[in-house]
């Protein structure tokens, strides 16, 4: 195990340095235009393939790299570069993490190396757990997975929404109901294979911001799957529903449920990513600050500006203080006994949305126009403390684990 450190490595440090000149050169150049057509940027997905960003092997080296610095560093590094281009690179990730986190070896190589296709031919996957009834309040969900003995198929009916790649995606993972009456912890997560009938996309959300990643609904009807579709197989689903049935009869204890397990594990690099793009706004007002020339001199001469940009610069380095803490303990294999996964979320995401608005004031008038990216980093920060559990949903996370209240 690994110690726990505020110093990356050699290697670590020429990734970084990689990861960024590939942010500065190829994703900050495209996003105005990218935000402007609100459509997926497969050119940019493409030139990443090329080079090896948008890979398996690298997302499993950094997953894998034993300081848990490997993920949180490339997140805020692309996510530098722009918010909506870096979700569309990185957002298959959240589908891998799902298969990761609930799949057997098999599963895990037959499907995630179909989630990335190859550089000739990129393939995107799309994890769908929310519901329209069924956003942070995961136990109201109703997509249902009923299982046909007799073809040994699971059969998905329902609607998902809020799906990063729904409906383009070349895999899908979803999250269904296979037991109503346990609720939460009567869900299971599928793999729906590339092509399978019945599934289609609904509608694509227009949005506030990240407008370069693709968000839509995803329609099931009646789609077949085969039961080696079930993640973690149905054997183990089995004993995992008879504990949960018997854990309800002796008074009932919480049971990590299958979309749980996936956001758990996700928090702390959407907290790098909200790192990322507070780190990107600071440093475009801290440039104008130094080179806007007010009555005189330039404004960071003046302590109101001045005062800002020290906040700033503070809170971004408390946010990636916290990220790095739990990144490094969830590798570590320790567990989030305060619930540090979501403070890191929390306090990282929050940060992104002041700092963000802060460098829109800073800039005045300028910051209020597209001409500068703060205004589009601004609209982008918004996501962070909405998606993979709101701010407030992260405050209940954090006092529930404080008190030893069940998790729902």
């Amino acid at each position: 195990m690994a110690e726990f450190t505020f110093e990356l490595n050699d290697d670590q440090k020429q990734v970084r340095d990689w990861l960024h000149g590939f942010a500065k050169d190829v994703i900050r150049p495209a996003a105005s235009e990218w935000d402007e057509r609100e459509e997926t940027p497969w050119p940019i997905i493409q030139e990443a393939a090329k080079v090896g960003i948008y890979s398996l092997d690298f997302y499993a080296q950094q997953f894998f790299d034993p300081t848990g610095l490997g993920i949180p560093m490339t997140m805020e590094e692309l996510f530098w570069g722009d918010a909506g281009i870096a979700l569309s690179i990185v957002g298959t990730g959240l589908a891998a993490v799902g298969v990761l986190a609930n799949g057997t070896e098999e599963q895990i190589g037959t499907w995630i190396p179909q989630m990335y296709g190859d550089p000739g031919d990129v393939k995107v996957a799309a994890f769908c757990s929310s519901e329209p009834d069924a956003g942070s309040d995961v136990a109201a969900m109703r997509t249902r997975a009923v299982y046909d003995r007799a073809k040994d198929e699971w059969v998905l009916n329902g609607t998902k929404t809020w799906a990063t790649n729904g409906g383009i995606a070349n895999v899908h993972v979803v999250v269904a109901v296979v037991d109503p009456e346990l609720g939460s912890k009567g869900h299971a997560s599928f793999i729906v294979p590339p092509g399978t009938p019945g599934l289609s996309q609904g509608q694509k959300f227009k949005k506030h911001g990240i407008r370069a990643s693709h968000t839509a609904e995803v329609v099931l009807e009646d789609v077949r799957i085969p039961g080696s579709c079930l993640l973690g197989g149905k054997e183990k689903l089995d004993e995992r529903l008879a504990r949960a049935r018997e854990k309800a009869r002796a008074g009932g204890e919480r049971v990590k449920n299958a979309a749980m397990a996936t956001f758990e594990a996700s928090r702390p690099a959407v907290g790098a990513m909200a790192v990322g793009t507070a780190r990107a706004a600071y440093e475009v007002a801290l440039d104008y600050a130094r080179t806007r020339v007010q009555f005189g001199r330039p404004i960071i001469d003046n302590q109101g500006v001045a005062f800002q940009l020290a906040d700033m610069r503070t809170q971004i380095d408390a946010a990636r203080l916290l990220v790095w803490r739990a990144s490094w303990m969830a590798t570590a294999g320790k567990p989030f006994t305060s619930a540090e996964g979501s403070m890191s979320k929390l306090y990282a995401s929050e940060v992104a949305k002041k700092v963000t608005a802060q460098a829109v004031q800073i800039l005045g008038g300028n910051g209020f126009t597209r001409e500068y990216p703060v205004e589009r980093m601004h609209r982008d920060s918004a996501i962070y403390t909405i998606f993979e559990g709101t701010s407030e949903v992260q405050r209940l996370v954090i006092a529930r684990t404080l008190s030893g209240m069940p998790i729902r």
